[in-house]
């Protein structure tokens, strides 16, 4: 019972160089005194020298990187490449031969081979979900320590994991930062538990009652017994869970075993280890798809059953993987299908829910091929579903192999990695169970580290490098299953039944045997097979058999009569057994009203020309005479005779009575037969049962599937239903007539503004669109939509509303379903009045404006003449003529602003006016627009009277203020211009060539007056224009 234990801890770090930063809250949160060692994978992380560097400068231990040959040693801090070529084997690292190289990332590669060397010595710290998963698995399988940083376990990206395997690989969840102080609390338990390690009987015999007292609560609490687990290992978990709780008693562990239920139920799942995965040893698969289940599927037909059973399924990946293999196998051949049953069992409800659910996170399946990946599974975000045709063939359903009734007919059992954990007797106990369960020449597919022990009597081996065993056709396990069945006798429970169908017929018969009896007998006689059933009379059988009360009997020795029975049981016994001729004499037998006869009986097989699988016994009466009475006897004198005849007679009752100490021996002996066979049964029926049961919790299942997929259903309804909605909305907004139609032109669907063209009401659903009335000016519209549909070309035109007050974008365009075949048309209307507005009013501006320019250039070259004319210098042409083309030019762009329509009177000042003093002139009058013409001749007149100003009048001086008023009286629009001066201003001898443009554009442009006076105060203009002038232009 000694526990040897290693030096230190090792702790293999999973960590990614995305979350550095975990690594260094890690090894910061490391306790001073630890004796620990850490080897470290990190992902993502091209430089080992420089991540070296760096985490040399978190901790006081040594970093270096690991090389081949190279030691464990404690307080030290090894940093693994990512190429997955470096192992561990007794202590020291090692390059991996390329055969050996797995396609495991390289973390779940290096905690393997940690878990497989350092065994109950080494822990998994996962700070990067998934890598280093699978490596935690191993090591938790091994009886190590695996913790995962908390913030990391809860992402979303690893929620399927978190919520189905987490439990059960996954010892303690906590921050990195202290994640250091759990492992060293767990380390410092080795030496504190030393006494569970202890070679002492008295240590022995109080961990022996311990065990037993933790097996008797498991048993209470979860209805299993666990006293047949093997002690080594259950002792192991013992001291784990007391690492885990910091406890250095077993009292005391004992004592919170029994209070603490939440205790049990960890040690319970600590008990059950659920490691398992996909195709685990593929050799070993590939020997049971090429070569097992060719064997077991041979003449196989479509009515036959195929039956194979899982025992310890854990979260069912064996399970599906050998229903893959299946799957393949029938897919591969033709013929006929047989049905084929794979019964999955195991104690641990939690597991068993995985794997009814069929869903992994992909790290589970790196023993998927991608081919297979692809054809059996269906992929959902991370994880991975098993398709229904390999899900049907899988029942999951509770069951111990230890104390539950064993399933039978079984063509295959796979216990894989569960005898490892048994104990010899549990084992001595398993292995006969399978072989019950099986059929004859059935197989047995065990892990590679487990063996039949010594049942080679039951099973021999077919392939024993990868645990292959076919059960043995003529061993009888039941000898083995006094657990089940009692310590009766051995029952042989593959008997042959009767079968009828191999008896003579009545007229071969009837002629076979009176041939027979006439060579040797005449009397009475009956034909019975094997079982004393009787298959045919002779005549005058009825002074020796009778019928018995209650139902219909043809049993032999039920019918005999009474004085016959012992004897005819005797001799038809010793006849099935020897095989040959049984003759039993001088039987006495009481007959009504007769005297005693003595009756001989003859057994012998019959010889029938059949099967002898199925013998046949011809049993023959013949009265030898009457018994002498005792008055008929005669006194034999005293002598040797006498004593001669009494030795006889003794012999006889001797033999006689052996034979009934023997009848009686064979009949307890097939009472107990029958009371196996009654038990075997009452397991057929139990199986039957667990079937029905598992059928059931199929059928529940099934009903939760269509619960989920009605619930998925109404999600997808009402998600249709608010999509619809928002469709109707749409449409509804975009206010864009459009009408859905089929191939024949029938309205499908369409949207309200379609109602305003076409006279549609929601019951026109259905009706052709020709037979509706439009106010459209459309007469080819049925024509155009028979083109679309035929050329599978959209068609765009204008049209009118009748009576031309709108105008219409009409577009047709094929409605193409998702295989891109065409089943209709889709019609949409447009408005584009205001388009065709724009456009017409686009085309009437770039007229004008080709007109004005051409008139504004005679206007520029014009004044530029007569500038010339009156302009004393070329610097004073200049400043006038730049003077009034910017005039001009802002008169333009107001108007272009404006889209050339009409501009208020205040803009055009405002604009005129603008490079001159504008703080000190004076704006009043109404909001008048008037027209593009009417603008541009107001502005040169503005721009002329204040260049005047600014030259001669108010804006000359710096006190000088000009107020400009107008307004619309009797038809006639008036501007005033009065300038107020702080000195009088002269009226000028001549008028200059500003007066003569002003008159100009004012009596000639518009069509009426300008007139000046200069008061006292300043310059005074006055315009007068008649209003329908200004507005002329506009027309």
């Amino acid at each position: 019972m000694t526990l040897t234990p290693k030096t230190f801890l090792t702790v293999g770090v999973s960590a990614s160089a995305r979350n550095i930063g975990a690594v260094e809250r890690f090894l910061r949160g490391l306790p001073s005194d630890h004796d620990m060692t850490f080897v470290l994978v990190v992902g993502g992380h091209g430089d080992a020298g420089d991540l070296a560097a760096t985490l040399g400068e978190m901790t006081p231990m040594r970093v270096m990187n690991a090389a081949d040959g190279q030691r464990l040693e404690k307080r030290t801090v090894y940093i693994a490449a990512e190429d997955g070529a470096l192992s561990i084997k007794n202590g020291t690292f090692y390059l991996s031969p390329p055969s050996e190289t797995s396609d495991l990332r390289p973390a779940d590669t290096l905690l393997s081979a940690l878990a497989k060397d350092q065994g109950d010595h080494a822990a998994a710290v996962i700070l990067a979900i998934p890598d280093g998963m699978l490596g935690a698995k191993a090591i938790k399988e091994q009886g190590g320590l695996t913790l995962a940083q908390a913030s990391d376990t809860a992402s979303a990206e690893s929620g399927f994991f978190h919520n189905a395997l987490r439990e059960s690989v996954i010892d303690i969840t906590e921050d990195a930062e202290r994640m250091g102080q759990r492992l060293a609390d767990y380390a410092r338990g080795f030496l504190l538990l030393a006494d569970l390690e202890r070679d002492d009987d008295h240590v022995d015999r109080i961990l022996d009652a311990a065990r037993l007292s933790i097996c008797a609560v498991l048993k209470d609490h979860t209805g299993h017994d666990f006293s047949g687990y093997k002690t080594k290992t259950f002792l192991r978990r013992v001291r784990r869970r007391m690492q885990l709780k910091n406890i250095e008693k077993i009292e005391d562990y004992l004592d919170l075993f029994e209070k603490d239920e939440a205790e049990v139920d960890a040690f319970y799942r600590d008990l059950l280890i659920n490691v398992t995965s996909f195709f685990r040893d593929a050799r070993a698969f590939e020997i049971l798809a090429g070569d097992i289940l060719p064997r077991i599927f041979k003449n196989k037909r479509a009515t036959d059953s195929v039956r194979i059973w899982v025992p310890g399924c854990a979260t069912g990946e064996e399970v599906y993987s050998i229903a893959i293999l299946v799957r393949e196998y029938l897919n591969a051949h033709d013929g006929p299908k047989p049905r084929v049953q794979i019964f999955a069992t195991d104690i641990d409800e939690d597991a068993l829910t995985v794997a009814r659910a069929g869903r992994y996170p992909d790290i589970l399946l790196e023993g998927v091929s991608a081919e297979r990946r692809r054809r059996f599974f269906t992929r959902e975000g991370a994880a991975y579903v098993v398709k229904s045709d390999i899900r049907e063939l899988c029942i999951f359903s509770p069951h111990s192999v230890i104390q539950d009734p064993p399933y039978s007919r079984m063509e295959l059992v796979s216990c894989r990695n569960l005898l490892i954990y048994f104990g010899p007797e549990l084992q001595n106990r398993v292995i006969p169970t399978f072989h019950y369960a099986l059929k004859p020449t059935g197989y047995l597919f065990l892990g590679t580290s487990e063996s039949i022990g010594r049942h080679t009597d039951l099973f021999t081996p077919v392939d024993k490098r990868n645990r292959i065993y076919q059960a043995s056709p003529y061993a009888n396990p039941t000898s083995h299953l006094r657990h089940f069945f009692g310590d009766g006798p051995a029952v042989t429970r593959n008997g042959g039944g009767r079968n009828e169908g191999q008896r003579s017929s009545s007229f071969a018969l009837t002629t076979n045997v009176e041939k027979q009896v006439l060579e040797h007998f005449s009397p009475p006689h009956v034909v019975t097979d094997k079982d004393g059933d009787i298959v045919y009379y002779s005549a005058r059988t009825g002074q020796f058999l009778e019928a018995q009360q209650g139902l219909p009997n043809r049993q032999l020795l039920a019918m005999a009569k009474y004085g016959l029975r012992l004897e005819l049981r005797s001799a038809f016994a010793e006849a099935v057994t020897r095989g040959e001729r049984v003759v039993h004499d001088n039987i006495a037998f009481e007959q009504a009203g007769e005297r005693t006869q003595l009756v001989r009986i003859t057994v012998e097989p019959l010889r029938h020309g059949k099967d002898d699988a199925n013998p046949l016994y011809l049993v023959l009466f013949e009265k030898t005479g009457a018994k002498p009475e005792p008055a008929d006897r005669q006194t034999p004198p005293p002598g040797t005779d006498a004593i001669a005849s009494l030795e006889r007679e003794l012999q006889e009752t001797r033999e006689r009575m052996h034979s009934t100490i023997e009848e009686y021996e064979t009949a307890l002996e097939e009472l107990k037969s029958s009371y196996e066979e009654l038990m075997s049964v009452n397991e057929e029926a139990q199986s039957t049962n667990e079937e029905l049961e598992a059928s059931k919790e199929e059928m529940q299942s099934l009903n939760e599937e269509l619960g989920t997929i009605n619930a998925e259903l109404n999600s997808k309804i009402e998600e249709l239903g608010r999509v619809n909605n928002d469709l109707k909305h749409l449409f509804a907004s975009t206010e864009i007539a459009t009408i859905f139609l089929d191939r024949k032109l029938v309205v499908r669907i369409f949207t309200p503004a379609a109602s305003g063209h076409f006279n549609l009401r929601s019951h026109d659903v259905g009706r052709p669109l020709t037979e509706l009335s439009s106010t459209l000016d459309y007469p080819d519209l049925a024509e155009d939509l028979e083109t679309v549909l035929n050329t599978d070309t959209g068609l765009e035109k204008h049209v009118q509303q009748e009576g031309g007050s709108r105008t219409y974008m009409a577009r047709i365009l094929p409605y193409r379903t998702a295989d891109g075949k065409t089943d209709g048309a889709v019609f949409t209307l447009t408005d584009i009045t205001n388009l065709k507005e724009a456009e017409e009013h686009q085309k009437v501006l770039i007229s004008e404006l080709n007109h004005r320019v051409k008139n504004m250039l005679a206007v520029v070259a014009a004044v530029a003449d007569q500038m010339l004319d009156s302009s004393s210098s070329v610097e004073q042409y200049h400043g006038a003529l730049v003077g009034r083309l910017n005039a001009m030019s802002r008169a333009y762009v107001l108007l272009s602003r404006e889209q050339w329509r009409q501009t208020s009177i205040r803009q055009i000042l405002t604009a005129g006016l603008e490079p001159f003093s504008l703080p000190r002139i004076t704006l009043d009058g109404p909001e008048l627009k008037v027209a593009p013409e009417s603008s541009l001749a107001l502005g040169m007149v503005v721009h002329e009277l204040a260049t005047n100003a600014a030259k001669y009048g108010a804006l000359s001086t710096s006190g000088g203020k000009v107020e400009v008023t107008w307004l619309v009286s009797d038809g006639h629009f008036q501007m005033n211009w009065q300038e107020k001066c702080e000195t009088p201003i002269e009226a000028p001898e001549r008028s200059g060539f500003g007066s003569s443009l002003i008159k100009g554009e004012i009596s000639y442009r518009l069509g009426g007056t300008f007139e000046t006076e200069y008061a006292a105060s300043g310059l005074i203009a006055t315009i007068s224009i008649p209003f329908e002038k200004l507005n002329a232009a506009e027309e």
